[in-house]
């Protein structure tokens, strides 16, 4: 049985694809942890005025749920309000990204899985 505390997990503070400012967040799962086509979970922390930067994927499929907090989500050049309990699927050769503008940190999962060949 694997089991893993996102609450627990070390994190790491960076930028992400360029956007403003730092997020925090912990890889929990990575490729080689699935026998499926999911490639990474993530658990990440955006803190107020911070983003991850607009950006574009190839063949796969990323799913972003926001546990709690408010941001700012673009598809494709739309963006829209989101909180918690969203879910955002982000197509493939698709551009996204999520800026937090509220005063209160946004925390999500953030899954990505390869297209089937």
């Amino acid at each position: 049985m694997d089991v893993r505390n996102f609450e627990q997990a070390a994190m790491l503070t960076e930028t992400s694809h360029r956007g403003l400012g730092l997020i925090r967040s912990a890889k929990l799962y990575a490729k080689e942890d699935f026998a499926s086509p999911l490639r990474f979970l993530y658990y990440v922390e955006i803190p107020p005025g911070a983003s991850i930067g607009v950006h574009t994927h190839k063949a796969d499929e990323e799913m972003y749920i926001i546990l709690s907090g408010r941001g700012q989500m673009t598809v494709d050049g739309e963006i829209r309000e989101v909180g918690s309990g969203d879910m955002v699927l982000n197509k493939p050769f698709g551009s996204h990204g999520l800026y937090n503008h509220s005063d209160d940190v946004l925390k999500l999962l953030i899954f990505e899985a390869a297209l089937q060949a």
